[in-house]
């Protein structure tokens, strides 16, 4: 992270028509790594990851006028994202012909074959565990674990209480103790 990043220097360059394009530029160079690996953990494949940070930021380069400053740009940023995950993964699943019995093994799969994954065992019985969350429950905890954000700017992104995430994370945890359990 550059640690002279000034968000109110980038929203106020995303507002003048004639620094536009340097002000997303530095927003992309800023955000690019923390939501590539954001979406990752939601979609698992590099190539699949790759392609919604483009459209991520594609979805942002043309809604950009809409972005009033209210929220974080971060948060507007991870909202796109998580949005563009839920659409892809829905997307998977409508045209998955996989079995009944396990449906994410397809995903799994992918994520084995996946030349830019160095995950070992214990890493990839994580990620297994995570395929098992709910779609929401998953993100919240990707959010928390990996990224460590707070429930108050998880709030803004889902737009739901705090209280609500802590408990969303708890059960996670708890299924995904559960699931590691079992491998055993």
């Amino acid at each position: 992270m550059n640690p002279s990043y000034d968000e109110r220097e980038i929203l106020a360059f995303l507002q003048d028509e004639s620094t536009l394009r340097r002000g997303f530029e530095m927003m992309v160079a800023k955000y690019s790594e923390q939501l590539y690996w954001q979406i990752r953990r939601m979609v698992l494949s590099h190539d699949d990851a790759h392609d919604l940070l483009q459209n991520t930021f594609m979805k942002a380069w043309v809604n950009i006028d809409y972005f009033r400053g209210e929220a974080k740009l971060s948060t507007w940023l991870y909202r796109i994202a998580l949005n563009e995950c839920l659409t892809f993964l829905n997307r998977q699943k409508a045209v998955s012909t996989v079995s009944l019995d396990d449906p994410d093994a397809h995903v799994v799969q992918r994520l084995e074959s996946d030349p830019y994954f160095a995950g070992d065992k214990i890493q990839m019985a994580l990620q297994r565990a995570l395929l098992t969350l709910p779609e929401k429950q998953r993100m919240v905890f990707n959010l928390k674990y990996f990224q460590e954000m707070k429930y108050e700017d998880m709030s803004e992104i889902f737009g739901t209480s705090v209280g609500a995430l802590k408990a969303s994370y708890h059960h996670a945890v708890k299924k995904i103790e559960k699931f590691l359990d079992e491998c055993d």
